[in-house]
């Protein structure tokens, strides 16, 4: 059985008086900035009570995991007549080990039970704490009793203990009275992230978007009651960033498709702050999820792209190489996987138009008895409004592609001609469209093809082709470059 410490004062009496402090009122309004980076900035308002010259002022319900050198202190009542001479993060927080840890050399009463269930008490001198390996205290007649099995008991409580994270201010005042006061810091621990969760229709024409705040406080501090605001884009910050953990509940949420947005954007610096137009309290060791947006009818594209080597390409190429070998790498297993891809573009039109913090999407539709079933997700960065959001959830069932390289002519140390064929399947009862991809380098140039094809940019092309119904269709082109 470990030792038991008993304290005779009550911690509720004692602990404005530890280290001799005034203590300043508990939080009248917060407000919470969240990044999605898994910190926050915290507003909180407080009363004090100021006498004229020097205040020892303390601080309590603060996050446990606040950084220290980001606090800031004001009086809102009179600027002018407060000057702060000392900050503190004072976080030697009571425990029963603390306490021993801090009582070394103060007399403690022992006591302990004879087999017999009768209890004896010693006096004596702790003169070691577990911080030592283990407790020992030495008897007033000078025998000294290790690791005793126990209750160990202290006539007061050491100095410099807290029953929560504090913070303190040597403050000096021009005047007394009460005042209100402003305290802002900086805490990790809590963090956001965006969750959306889209319902594609019968025909993969149009879906409904619902986004979703997960919303996860780990700080070490409860807010009653915030203006919680939440801030969207990449801010810099000199450390180490935290990883945002925690369960979604977005994938579950669909049937809440028709809640109202609680979320005011506006623009700030370069970044977006989303602000929830009602308080809300965030508990500490709390995942809230909060609706952010809901946009119904949104226009869908769906493509099918059949992009038989561009994994293998964008591993293969880069600029600035000099070890070309046009001759060899090339992927001519003949069974490839054709993209399933959904494209919508988030503008007023399409009934969206707002900045969409980055976060997984995850994609539903009704089958035929009306069910929802998961078809794919995939993940967005920040996107602004006006720009395409481009899912990739899956690869088709039913329609494949081959890819192979059917002619290689090295026609000068520096000029190839290369002929390819691909071959794209329609197992399905409805024709389809697919977009065949490819990739070229250097200086190129197509001088045959069976089909149209769009240049993408200085290294890709496009041919956008349609399959019948149960067939297929075969595309068979040349490429020459010189470099």
């Amino acid at each position: 059985m470990k030792h038991i410490l008993s304290i005779l004062v009550l911690l509720s009496i004692i602990a404005p008086s530890i280290c001799g402090a005034d203590t300043a009122s508990g939080p009248k309004s917060v407000q919470l900035t969240v990044y999605n980076q898994n910190f926050a900035l915290v507003k909180d308002t407080r009363s004090v009570t100021l006498r004229k010259g020097m205040n020892n002022i303390d601080a309590q319900d603060v996050a446990a995991r606040i950084d220290p050198t980001s606090i800031l202190f004001k009086s809102l009542t009179a600027p002018n007549s407060v000057s702060i001479l000392e900050q503190n993060y004072q976080y030697d927080l009571i425990s029963p080990d603390s306490i021993l840890n801090k009582s070394i050399g103060e007399q403690v009463t022992f006591t302990w039970y004879d087999g017999a269930g009768n209890f004896h008490q010693d006096m004596g001198e702790l003169i070691s704490t577990p911080a030592n390996g283990g407790v020992v205290i030495q008897k007033d007649d000078g025998n000294i009793i290790l690791r005793p099995t126990g209750q160990t008991t202290l006539k007061k409580m050491p100095e410099g203990l807290h029953p929560k994270p504090t913070l303190n201010w040597l403050l000096d005042s021009d005047r007394a009275g009460s005042q209100d006061t402003e305290i802002s810091y900086i805490t990790d621990g809590i963090g956001w992230k965006c969750d959306y969760v889209a319902l594609v229709n019968k025909d993969d024409s149009a879906l409904d978007l619902t986004g979703w705040v997960t919303l996860n406080n780990n700080s070490g501090a409860t807010y009653k009651d915030a203006k919680l605001t939440l801030m969207a884009g990449d801010v810099r910050r000199l450390q180490q960033e935290g990883a945002f953990g925690g369960r979604t509940m977005a994938a579950y949420a669909m049937d809440s498709m028709a809640s109202k947005p609680q979320f005011e954007e506006k623009s700030f610096f370069e970044y977006h702050m989303y602000s929830m137009q009602r308080p809300t309290t965030i508990r500490d060791n709390e995942t809230k999820q909060l609706s952010l947006l809901n946009a119904a009818n949104v226009p869908t594209k769906k493509e099918m792209i059949y992009d038989a080597r561009g994994d293998w390409f964008r591993n293969w190429w880069y600029p600035t190489r000099t070890d070309y070998d046009p001759g060899g790498g090339y992927d001519t297993s003949n069974y490839h996987k054709v993209n399933v891809v959904l494209e919508v573009v988030n503008s007023k039109e399409n009934h969206m138009g707002i900045p969409l913090p980055k976060g997984k999407i995850r994609v539903y539709k009704l089958d035929d008895s009306g069910s929802q079933q998961f078809i794919g997700e995939d993940s967005i960065d920040h996107t602004p409004k006006d720009e395409k959001v481009r899912l990739y959830i899956g690869d088709a069932f039913d329609v494949v592609g081959d890819y192979k390289r059917t002619n290689y002519d090295k026609i000068t140390d520096r000029i190839i001609e290369e002929s390819f064929e691909v071959k794209i399947r329609n197992h399905k009862e409805t024709a389809v469209e697919v977009k065949v991809v490819d990739h070229v380098w250097s200086e190129w140039s197509v001088t045959k093809s069976t089909h149209k094809f769009n240049k993408k940019d200085a290294h890709t092309i496009e041919f956008p082709v349609h399959v019948a119904a149960n067939g297929e269709t075969v595309i068979t082109y040349t490429i020459r470059t010189r470099w």
